[in-house]
């Protein structure tokens, strides 16, 4: 659980910036939006095949445009 303490001379913006900041780096959002709905290993290994080749298309047009 991600706790943030009030800084002293600290507003309440700059509190909730640093919480922000303390979540997302710690990956509990994306873990939740992952296990919101249920995927078969099956599906997740397909998906994640999907996300490979794209990556690996799109390195080689960043190269060649240069």
């Amino acid at each position: 659980m991600t706790v943030v303490t009030l800084r002293q001379n600290e507003s309440q913006d700059q509190l909730l910036k640093r919480f922000r900041k303390k979540v997302v780096k710690s990956g509990v959002l994306s873990t939740v939006r992952r296990k919101r709905w249920f995927i078969s290993k099956s599906e997740l290994r397909r998906v994640e095949k999907k996300k490979a080749i794209r990556r690996i298309k799109r390195r080689q047009f960043s190269r060649s445009a240069e």
